[in-house]
């Protein structure tokens, strides 16, 4: 879990109070315009959100930041989701945090012990909020 001194506020993340601090999310994207609207989209549904351009990025949170749960894209430069699944699922302290892998491809192919829940892009808003509130319970 993140602690309140490891969040660094940008001037569009409001934090209300103690009792809204919600789930910290990783979010491993590397289209732009995608990863604007879905940070939105988690914090205004109150979590917190951790922005990583791509996998490499996004290992390097985990190694150092702690958090509640992983959406990434499948296709990414430097290191792709499956690759981070691959690392997050190996490493034994990592190994538990529920992963949404967001993929343009067939997701019906994917490996089903990388990710816990897989969604085709383009995902609804409605889905991904679905999918985390199913895996924080």
């Amino acid at each position: 879990m993140i602690s309140r001194e490891e969040i660094k506020l940008t001037p569009d993340s409001t934090i209300l109070s103690e009792a809204s601090v919600g789930p910290s999310v990783l979010l491993a994207e590397d289209d732009p315009a995608l990863k604007r609207y879905l940070e939105i989209v988690l914090r205004r549904a109150g979590y917190i959100v951790l922005s990583a351009a791509d996998g490499l990025e996004a290992m390097k949170f985990l190694l150092t930041v702690g958090v509640d749960l992983i959406v990434t894209d499948a296709v990414m430069p430097n290191l792709n989701g499956y690759e981070l699944c691959r690392f997050v699922r190996s490493s034994e302290r990592l190994a538990g945090l529920p992963i949404v892998l967001l993929t343009a491809l067939d997701a019906q192919n994917a490996d089903a012990e990388l990710a816990d829940v897989f969604l085709s892009k383009p995902v609804s808003p409605e889905q991904l909020l679905e999918s985390l509130a199913e895996l924080v319970r």
